[in-house]
This record gives structure tokens, sequence and C-alpha cells, in this order.
């Protein structure tokens, strides 16, 4: 069975106050949530740094990053995970950061037919668009932005 080459796979990762799409290669690994060493002095969507394969990688709430309702409250609930993300900048020493999610993440197939761009609002910092995929409504992330404000945050801190 050969592929459409007009889909590609994603992710959805539900966080406090909505949902996010991402490419699926740009998720190196999904682990469960260990409480981050704290960065001093960090923003306060930095939740601090975990250790990842010899590498220690910054953990950030794209709920309190964004604002998205809920952002207050989000934290290391039960069943939360930490999605490990591939920095596609070519900064040597953050090759990855991670983003807290409530729960596993949802491979999806996406398709130019499903994906319905949401033109509406003004975006929230750290999101590319809005889109609808099938009946669910994402945010798709700039994950450029957030890899860009994650490395001035463990910079400034360091």
């Amino acid at each position: 069975m050969s592929e459409n080459p007009q889909e590609i796979r994603g992710v959805l990762i539900a966080v406090a106050g909505g949902r996010l799409l991402l490419p699926n290669a740009s998720v190196s690994e999904v682990i469960t949530f260990a409480e981050p060493e704290q960065v001093p002095d960090a923003a306060p969507w930095l939740l601090g740094r975990v250790r990842w394969h010899g590498w220690r990688i910054p953990v950030v709430s794209f709920s309190r990053m964004a604002t998205l309702p809920g952002h207050q409250d989000e934290g290391a609930q039960l069943g939360a995970k930490v999605v490990v993300i591939k920095a596609l900048g070519g900064n040597p020493r953050m090759p990855y950061f991670a983003m807290l999610t409530q729960g596993f993440p949802r491979l999806v197939t996406v398709s130019r037919e499903r994906l319905i761009p949401d033109t509406g609002s003004d975006l929230p910092l750290g999101v590319l668009q809005r889109v609808m995929l099938n009946e669910d409504a994402a945010l798709v992330p700039d994950l450029d932005t957030i890899e860009m404000l994650v490395g001035k945050a463990v910079q400034r801190a360091a």
C-alpha cells in the first residue's frame, strides 16, 4: 500500500487550555514527567531542566507561554508527560527542548482536506496558526519562536 504524498503524520498534544498539533518528525520521544531542576530567575513558563540521554533539556509550559485559558493551573498532574522536541535552530548547546503535556500524545494523519485554518482571532505568543483537524480544534506552535525564547531564557539564567 503506497502512502498519499498529500498526507503527513502529526501528533496532537493536550495542554492546559487546548491542543497542539506538531509534525510527528519533530517529536523525539515522550517521557513521564519528573520534577525538573529549577532554572534560577527563569520566566514562569520555563519549568526547569530534565535529564534526557545525557542532555539537560529545558521544559516549557506552552500554556503559560501563550497564556492560554487555564494556564495558571497547569502543572505536573497525574499522567503528565514531557514531549521531547528536536530543536532545528542549530544551537549545539540546545539540540532539544521539551513541552509539558497532559497525557499521552495522539498520532494523527494530516491531509489538506482535513486541515482547516482558522483565520479568526489574534494569535497568542508561540502560535503559528489555529486549525481544525477533523473535529479537533488545535494550535500549530511556532517552534522557531519557542526555540528562540527558550534559548534566550536559558542563556539569561546561566
